[in-house]
């Protein structure tokens, strides 16, 4: 009989109830704000986080992860050539003037949009991707929907929204894409930890319009934006510690407050929060009964946990495994569980699973194994 199934939980969603620490909402003088841990996507602080909003260009972080998946799945590569077309150098606002025609490759593309927040090469990388950006942008809602993105609905690429309605999300929104793009594709962060930098063989200078990451310490990216409708906005990342935050701000009055309510998030994320590993240990083989083989060894993926600064050395961890299983084993089996405790109260759980496939042993098998048994005996 084979050990209970388990279930491995998120321990993002277990610490949830446990680390919600209330802060005064006037203590951050936005419309919209959110504190996210990267790794486990838990919530560390959120303020009317799931207000319609417009994003300006921190739109950008979706273009951006449809273009790195393009990247990443081969349908574009670093050096690929990306020509303007007449459409995406009529762009305003934020730009690299690009000229029609003219060609850049992907990489530096790229640059241009999360170093200087450019609309005109953020279509154009729309186009290389998709064709046109109706196309691109109907990726954008789509990735949005498999996100989970419910708040969220996308009408250009740039967030340009003189002329548009209805381009919207949330804060936590833009937590979700942030997260899925900086863990999923962190190459972004080489890019976005960019202060200043050149195209065009020098000849034109680029500045990154998010100024924590020259001031901040840990600051990694990731996207700005600001127009008269959405106000300033930012989804900020920053690393200390093995531990990787995301801040947004949603509508704040100036770019001052904005970057001020962003530094205020994170200086509270780094100083209240601690990023705890979650290792299973060493683990004994298994006995198996009735198998080509006696025993089967074992595995559990490590994991991390967030915790209150301080708390993460009193983590205690209980293996739970059965004395034996029967074949047959298949790779991937779960047959316990490590648990993780805090205080008394779990906040993790591992699956322990079999690293190896025992096949059950046959008839002949068996008749030849007691045989040798018996030989053994009578020697």
């Amino acid at each position: 009989m084979k050990f209970p199934h388990f279930k491995q939980i998120s321990s993002a969603l277990i610490c949830a109830s446990m680390l919600a620490v209330p802060i005064a909402a006037d203590d951050y003088d936005a419309r919209s704000v959110i504190l996210m841990e990267a790794s486990t996507g838990m919530v560390l602080y959120e303020q009317n986080a799931d207000e319609q909003l417009p994003p300006a260009s921190v739109t950008k972080i979706m273009t951006l992860l449809l273009v790195m998946e393009a990247v990443d799945d081969g349908r574009l590569s670093w050096d690929e050539p990306v020509q303007t077309s007449e459409y995406a150098a009529s762009m305003g606002g934020s730009q690299v003037y690009l000229e029609p025609g003219e060609e850049m490759p992907v990489s530096e593309m790229v640059k241009c949009v999360t170093v200087a927040s450019a609309n005109d090469a953020a279509v154009a990388l729309a186009e290389k991707v998709a064709g046109s950006e109706e196309a691109f942008v109907r990726m954008m809602n789509e990735k949005a929907a498999e996100l989970g993105m419910t708040n969220t609905v996308f009408k250009n690429t740039n967030g340009l929204d003189d002329d548009v309605e209805g381009h919207v999300t949330t804060a936590r929104d833009i937590a979700i894409m942030s997260r899925e793009l900086i863990t999923k594709h962190p190459k972004i962060l080489e890019f976005s930890s960019i202060w200043m930098d050149t195209i065009r063989d020098g000849a034109f200078g680029l500045t990154n319009t998010n100024r924590l990451i020259r001031f901040y310490r840990g600051a990694n990216g990731l996207k700005t934006g600001s127009t008269a409708k959405a106000k300033f906005c930012i989804s900020a990342t920053a690393q200390r510690d093995g531990m990787q935050l995301i801040a947004v701000v949603m509508a704040a009055e100036t770019r001052d407050i904005r970057n001020a309510t962003a530094q205020k998030l994170l200086d509270y994320g780094f100083a209240s929060y601690e990023i705890a590993p979650l290792d299973a240990g060493e683990l004994p083989e298994l006995r198996v009964l009735g198998g080509v083989a006696d025993g089967v060894t074992l595995a559990a993926e490590p994991s991390t946990a967030v915790v209150k600064k301080g708390q993460g050395a009193k983590i205690e961890r209980v293996i739970t495994l059965p004395e034996n299983i029967s074949a047959p084993v298949a790779k991937g089996d779960e047959v316990g569980k490590a648990e993780f405790l805090l205080d008394g109260e779990v906040i993790a759980t591992l699956p322990i699973t079999a690293a190896g496939s025992v096949e059950k042993v046959s008839y002949g098998g068996l008749l030849a194994r007691f045989l040798r048994r018996m030989l053994l005996v009578e020697m």
